[in-house]
């Protein structure tokens, strides 16, 4: 499957990562997109319905939430990971950009 990012903001988030937590986030990437549906913890996990959040672990814990579209893996919305729930604001936003993509 095809694995897009929604919007250069994702990104920047990857870029920003140190080098190690990159060089992860790519790895879960092209498993996801090799795998796809079939790619279950410790890589992936279902949040709701729809969405799914992409796990990397490490030095910096980061969440990447993505949801699958029109055949296509599409990257939300990411953020490092410092407490055991997901925080409302990050929600909130994964939530916003899950109903432009809706629009689309």
């Amino acid at each position: 499957m095809e694995v897009k990012f929604f919007d250069q903001t994702l990104e920047n988030f990857v870029d920003d990562l140190e080098k190690s937590t990159i060089a992860k986030v790519v790895r879960a990437i092209e498993l996801l997109e090799h795998f796809g549906y079939k790619l279950g913890m410790p890589h992936s996990k279902k949040i709701s319905v729809r969405l799914f959040e992409l796990r990397i672990r490490g030095k910096q814990e980061v969440r990447i939430f993505y949801i699958y579209k029109d055949n296509e893996i599409v990257l939300l919305h990411g953020f490092v990971k410092k407490s055991d729930r997901i925080p409302e604001k990050e929600l909130k936003l994964v939530n916003q950009k899950l109903m432009m993509v809706d629009k689309l």
